[in-house]
């Protein structure tokens, strides 16, 4: 008489990105500088905007974030992300970026608001640290963590099982 042991379940590991650090390190450093150029357009749109015409503050920082938007989109996809397949149509793939930039800009009127109603301080300074260095930086963070997940794709997501599996909004 021999006796089985129950086989246990074995654990699938989720694929490793196919991509080696070196890789993903020039990637980084290309989102950077795209990102350094849309902000100068973010930061001198709306210092332009706000104060040689005059115009509201969270008004000027969202036509600033427009603008750079475009900027960042096309570097982007043209410089940073050029090898990375296209999941889907242009149209679709531009109006996802625009979307996910809309949460950035999002990220960073709320720091704006919170500056003004909450802390009071409506200065030059106070704009400025709120909108274009705490306010993006944290949308910066948030714009690479899902152009990665799903604006520019590459060929495994994290977390799916199947190689040529893709995600969608």
């Amino acid at each position: 008489m021999s006796i089985t042991r129950p086989r246990l379940p074995t654990v699938q590991q989720p694929p490793q990105d196919p991509r080696p650090l070196r890789g993903r390190l020039v990637e980084l450093a290309r989102f950077g500088m795209v990102g350094g150029l849309s902000a100068v357009v973010d930061i001198g749109g709306c210092n332009l905007l706000v104060y040689a015409a005059s115009v509201d503050q969270l008004v000027a920082k969202s036509l600033s974030t427009v603008a750079a938007t475009f900027v960042a989109y096309f570097g982007n996809r043209l410089w940073t992300y050029r090898r990375t397949p296209r999941t889907a149509g242009v149209a679709r793939e531009y109006l996802t970026f625009f979307a996910l930039n809309g949460v950035g800009l999002l990220i960073s009127l709320a720091c704006v608001l919170f500056t003004r109603s909450v802390l009071d301080l409506n200065g030059p300074l106070a704009y400025n640290l709120s909108a274009n260095v705490v306010g993006m930086g944290l949308g910066t963070a948030f714009r690479y963590w899902s152009y990665r997940r799903w604006v520019f794709v590459s060929g495994t997501s994290p977390g799916s099982a199947d190689p040529g599996h893709r995600r969608s909004l």
